[in-house]
């Protein structure tokens, strides 16, 4: 028996030398000391950081997989702390928003969101997003997510079910496993919106605190909802679960923090906070998702002024991004003029502009008292798109006036700090998980770095981030479109292979080269007014890609079909027939 356990010691050992993963001469991105050390090798084995050490103390076993970092910058990797699986980001996901069933039943978006749901994990893991929070969703996500826990490719989900509110839009009954809202009018319905939940295991609860929907001002209406609200909190904290709450007036997250709340998912953006809101966050240790650009992505794209830039355009699943257009050919004209009215009123944009402003203020102002902040962008919501938002926002919060490394860490270890989970991800240390993003150019020098990755560990096994996500023909496609209508000549080339060839149909070449390509079409972007191509049909086959397209350019309308042949995830070859 004893040679027995020395054998199977000795096995488990092996196994431990076989499984470890060097990371060498790599410059170590040190979130909570918030400095660079240069010259480290860092040890995994299996999923764990195993060890740390210079790397002219450590010694590689021959076995050993070995990366070289030179030159290079190991970084945790980062949380957005806010998202909606259910919610797709494009046009059509928020029928409560804007309806327009219509043209898309609602029944088929959440048929995309449910298909689309490997996808978009392995986007997110891709872009170096290892940890998501789902902090609003629904049953059937809830229990969908636990089939990704033991997926490589798929960044560590936390999520909650449907979000426990006084306030349902009618659009959302019948929805059954569907819904993402469960309806409390009663302290009864609060308790048991928990309890519904338990069963499914999520890992904290939401509560969607919408007050003045009952016809009283804002304070009046959250006071009088505040027993329920209370209610869910101790419901969920019996069951040793902690609580979300969206809530962006100063009364409802006072209100909510001064019941319990452990996690603000959205900025104030009413007032300026003073110092007793502050200090209460601080005492009760509650942690804030700023989400500054999500109000701006409905505005945008119901007054049709979005812009994307060419790493939003390459970076999103740009078939969402498509639909954000669709208002520029939708057939209901009094609808798309009324939200393109209201998109562009002096009213609406005076309202974003005063709440962008005092969300950043507070966001200052709770930064520099010490409060915690985490990374989230509300991605899913209309306007705000999965996984590209992520740096849009970080912008966002440099606007405001934090620091690189402020930022940092608010991407990194203060999401784990949401749930507790500091002690086990979120910073590269000993003994944590090995959830990482190995860069090119060090991100306190310039965020933008963090979009510059060499590889992604994830779990303790290492991808290429091109590995993650193949581009499939119709995404080809669809990304030279969006540039197009977005009259970015970069995007527009990029889906392009360096000698592509442009033929009318069937056989007369028109030019070959990327370079003859672009003058021909960076001359049409900037002359030619009301430029918009509206994709009418299209049919995929194999590698070949064929759009039926109405295109409009200042007052003609010109009906096209375009044949796009793709080669080596490129498109090589087009054809036109006009």
């Amino acid at each position: 028996m004893k040679t027995a356990l020395l054998t199977a010691i000795a096995c488990l050992f092996s196994i431990v030398i076989y499984s470890q993963t060097y990371i060498t001469n790599v410059t170590i991105t040190d979130v909570e000391n918030q400095k660079m050390i240069p010259n480290q090798t860092v040890v995994i084995s299996k999923d764990i950081i195993s060890d740390i050490q210079s790397s002219k103390k450590i010694k590689i076993p021959e076995n050993a997989t070995i990366i070289d970092g030179t030159g290079k910058y190991l970084a945790p990797g980062l949380t957005d702390a806010h998202i909606h699986f259910s919610q797709n980001g494009g046009l059509y996901t928020r029928p409560d928003a804007i309806d327009l069933r219509k043209f898309r039943p609602y029944e088929d978006e959440i048929k995309i969101s449910k298909i689309n749901m490997e996808g978009k994990l392995r986007r997110y893991l891709k872009n170096g997003i290892t940890t998501v929070f789902d902090v609003g969703s629904t049953l059937y996500f809830l229990e969908k997510s636990k089939d990704f826990e033991d997926k490589d490719f798929a960044p560590t989900i936390y999520m909650t079910g449907p979000l426990s509110t006084t306030y349902k839009p009618e659009i959302y009954k019948n929805f059954a496993d569907d819904a993402p809202f469960s309806l409390t009018q009663t302290i009864e319905d609060g308790i048991k919106s928990v309890q519904d939940q338990l069963p499914y295991q999520p890992d904290f609860i939401k509560i969607w605190y919408i007050v003045g929907a009952d016809g009283l001002s804002i304070e009046e209406s959250a006071r009088k909802n505040l027993p329920i609200v209370k209610a869910i909190i101790d419901e969920a904290h019996k069951n040793n679960l902690k609580v979300a709450v969206h809530a962006t007036q100063r009364i409802t997250a006072q209100l909510a923090l001064e019941n319990g709340a452990d996690f603000l998912v959205h900025s104030v953006d009413d007032e300026i906070l003073k110092p007793d809101f502050v200090q209460l966050m601080k005492k009760n240790k509650v942690v804030i998702c700023p989400t500054l650009i999500v109000h701006g992505g409905y505005v945008n794209t119901f007054g049709q002024n979005l812009d994307f830039s060419s790493y939003e355009l390459k970076t999103t699943e740009p078939h969402q991004l498509g639909t954000l257009l669709d208002l520029k050919h939708l057939s209901d004209t009094l609808t798309v003029n009324r939200y393109r009215a209201m998109g562009n009123s002096k009213k609406m944009l005076a309202g974003l502009k005063v709440a962008d402003s005092i969300s950043r203020a507070n966001l200052k102002l709770l930064s520099d008292a010490g409060v915690t902040i985490a990374t989230g962008t509300d991605a899913g919501n209309i306007g705000t798109l999965h996984v590209s938002s992520y740096l849009a926002e970080l912008k966002a919060m440099q606007a405001s006036g934090l620091s690189n490394w402020q930022i940092l860490v608010a991407s990194t270890i203060n999401g784990a700090k949401v749930l507790n989970k500091e002690k086990e991800f979120g910073s590269v240390a000993v003994g944590k998980k090995a959830n990482l993003i190995l860069l090119d150019a060090s991100p306190i020098d310039d965020l933008e770095n963090l979009t510059k990755i060499d590889k992604v560990i994830n779990k303790g096994r290492v991808f290429n981030p091109e590995d993650l996500l193949k581009d499939t023909p119709e995404d080809l496609a669809q990304r030279q479109l969006n540039g197009y209508n977005f009259r970015n000549i970069d995007a527009f080339l990029e889906p392009y292979a360096e000698d592509v060839e442009v033929y009318n149909f069937p056989d007369e070449l028109q030019y070959k080269g990327k370079d003859a390509m672009r003058n021909s079409y960076a001359q049409m972007f900037a002359n030619t007014p009301n430029l918009h191509c509206e994709l009418v049909n299209r049919i995929v086959q194999g590698k070949m890609v064929i759009d039926q397209e109405l295109v409009q350019a200042g007052n003609r309308v010109i009906e096209a079909i375009a044949m796009y042949h793709i080669e080596n995830e490129k498109i090589q070859k087009v054809y036109f027939i006009k």
